[in-house]
């Protein structure tokens, strides 16, 4: 099983140095790859109606592909994650040409993930609909591997239209990996029908392994191995560090490929101290 980190958005400011200094020291302690979550617009929670959503116009976040971009230039290994990007509110083409951008100037260490998001007015500032985003993530897909994988593309769908066209530059790899998050049964169905990994946001626990069951079972109907499908499980370090042990150990007995670790919410001040807990993790980890 692989382990990585969330990026931690909300906390770690923007002071370039600071960013390089994580990025770096994450990669140093040996930790295998780096999430980010995507948000571009925050709602202001004092507006007519209020607003109840876990993040507000006041809560940071780095553009995931800039941000991949600069930590790409200061990394070698580290593979680079999204989790997710919240695909249905952008522009499928300009998603391909950033992704594409990332895997080149990165050599090949990107992974995507995608989701549908939850915020309606992130939706309506970016021109987008909220309402069919389900339906039109699919198309989306379609889409993306084709601009990765062909030269010129030909594309008349119900979202896209695409008058022979293609990218350069193309990506290193002509599929870069597709992830997809979702938890109830129709998005656990778009996720074996379609990705390549499943993100899972649920915190361990017979619910979240009835899921991982019904998710295997939907693969098998699509005569996909589920032994080669990717499954990303998440932990915070806000339980404390052997309760992370534990459940990360828990999430390797489950037949998990990838889990990260997210340091946000567990009292620490600055990213120095999101850097030590996380090589103290990784020791006690690597120790068994």
């Amino acid at each position: 099983m692989e382990l990585g980190v969330v990026f931690p958005q909300t906390e770690i400011g923007n002071d370039r140095a600071v960013i390089r200094d994580y990025a770096t020291g994450v990669e140093g302690a040996g930790y295998d790859f780096l999430v980010a979550f995507d948000h571009v617009l925050g709602a202001n929670p004092d507006r007519p109606g209020g607003w109840a959503g876990p993040y507000t116009h006041r809560t940071p976040f780095h553009e995931v592909f800039v941000l991949f971009g600069f930590i790409a230039a200061l990394t070698s290994r580290l593979e680079l994650a999204t989790e997710v990007l919240i695909l249905p509110q952008r522009q499928t083409a300009l998603v391909a040409k950033q992704a594409a951008e990332v895997d080149v100037l990165s050599g090949g260490r990107l992974r995507l993930g995608v989701g549908l998001g939850w915020n309606p007015i992130e939706y309506e500032a970016l021109g987008q609909n909220f309402h069919d985003r389900g339906r039109r993530i699919e198309e989306q897909v379609e889409v993306l591997r084709r601009l990765w994988a062909e030269e010129l593309v030909t594309h008349q769908g119900r979202w896209h239209s695409i008058p022979d066209a293609g990218l350069n530059p193309l990506p290193v790899r002509r599929s870069i990996p597709i992830w997809m998050g979702g938890t109830a049964e129709p998005a656990l169905r778009r996720v074996a029908r379609l990705a390549d990994g499943w993100m899972i946001n649920m915190p361990l626990g017979p619910e979240m392994e009835a899921a991982l069951e019904s998710m295997r079972g939907f693969l098998r109907e699509q005569s996909r191995d589920p032994a080669a499908f990717g499954i990303a499980g998440r932990v915070s370090l806000s339980d404390g560090a052997e309760a992370v042990l534990a459940a990360l150990r828990r999430w390797r007995e489950l037949g998990a490929t990838h889990a990260s670790v997210t340091t946000m919410r567990a009292g620490l001040s600055g990213a120095a101290a999101h850097i030590e807990a996380l090589l103290a993790l990784k020791r006690a980890w690597d120790q068994g």
